[in-house]
């Protein structure tokens, strides 16, 4: 079987530097990295008294990782807006979190070198975990400053809407 079926000529996978993250029904400027979208499914043994000296094994819980994602500071506020709804600081006794809105489902696009759009996975009830509004600083070294959200979901699955894209052959 062909791994790309539309462009059965393409031979490599897909790059992974083209992405974009959308919440709220926008895209979130400036994402330039997503942590890895993964489950574990928790293995339970198990086994009967006059089974032989092995042990079966089932399925047990499965589990979504927290996905990590960044972006260089800028005076964008969205990273910091959706935090706050998890925790505020300063607010009155009760009022800390936002109860009604802090869990988000996202979209993560994935796009070709071409800028097509390739790949989408949802992601659903995502909250923040962790928040990191400024990295370390540090005068001696040039580099750019990042900030980090960390999201919690409780799980995600591919947009089988979103077709493989028909590359554009160039012509010379």
């Amino acid at each position: 079987m062909a791994e790309f079926t539309v462009n059965p000529q393409r031979f490599d996978p897909y790059k992974n530097f083209k992405l974009r993250v959308k919440w709220d029904g926008r895209y979130v400027a400036g994402i330039s990295k997503v942590g890895p979208l993964k489950r574990i499914t928790e293995v339970i043994k198990h086994r009967e008294g006059g089974d032989p000296s092995t042990s079966r094994k089932s399925p047990g819980v499965t589990e979504f990782e927290a996905i990590a994602l960044e972006r260089g500071v800028t005076h964008d506020q969205e990273f910091e807006k959706w935090a706050n709804k998890v925790w505020t600081s300063g607010a009155p006794l009760g009022s800390e979190v936002s109860l009604k809105d802090f869990r988000k489902d996202i979209v993560i696009e994935f796009y070709n070198e071409a800028g097509q759009l390739a790949l989408a996975y949802k992601v659903f009830r995502c909250w923040v975990s962790e928040y990191q509004a400024l990295p370390e600083l540090d005068a001696n070294t040039s580099a750019v400053a990042f900030e980090t959200i960390k999201l919690e979901n409780e799980g995600w699955e591919r947009d089988t809407t979103v077709p493989e894209p028909a590359e554009p052959v160039i012509s010379e």
